[in-house]
């Protein structure tokens, strides 16, 4: 019943999406969330390691494009500085961002991930768009606005 909420994988980072375990997988594009999931969420700047990460996927071929509920100026930025197309506003959990991001992108549903660090956010949209989802470890949850931070004790409950 509550599928829609489950993640594929659980994993403690992005770090451990090389490419040989994506191919594996059948996948060769990410739909990435930015907060928390590649960054805090009040810094500018992505978190160690994932610059060079986002790096070693592009020069292996995967296709990368960020999806986020934060307004366009400030994911805009983001992507800029990392370098990734994006769609903000992307009003997850509805799938319409991660269908706008395919779209844009030309992805197959059935080769796409979404990664990201909420259950009713990022794993519901990716769920409701037919994708494999990968639920990361929180970067600095405590940083979060506090709506976020609310759904984090029913999210820890779920996946017990």
């Amino acid at each position: 019943m509550l599928g829609f909420l489950a993640p594929h994988y659980r994993i403690a980072s992005v770090l451990e999406l090389t490419p040989e375990r994506l191919r594996g997988l059948g996948l060769e594009n990410l739909l990435l969330d930015a907060d928390c999931t590649l960054k805090r969420y009040r810094s500018e700047q992505s978190a160690p390691g994932v610059a060079e990460w986002l790096d070693t996927l592009r020069q292996a071929g995967f296709g990368l494009c960020l999806v986020s509920n934060g307004l366009g100026e400030r994911i805009g930025q983001f992507a800029e500085r990392v370098g990734l197309p994006f769609v903000a506003r992307a009003l997850k959990p509805l799938p319409l961002g991660c269908h706008r991001a395919m779209r844009k992108m030309g992805y197959r549903r059935e080769s796409t991930a979404m990664v990201g660090d909420q259950l009713f956010a990022d794993i519901m949209a990716g769920r409701l768009a037919g994708l494999t989802t990968f639920l990361v470890d929180p970067i600095h949850p405590e940083e979060e606005p506090w709506f976020t931070r609310l759904k984090r004790g029913p999210e820890r409950w779920l996946l017990r």
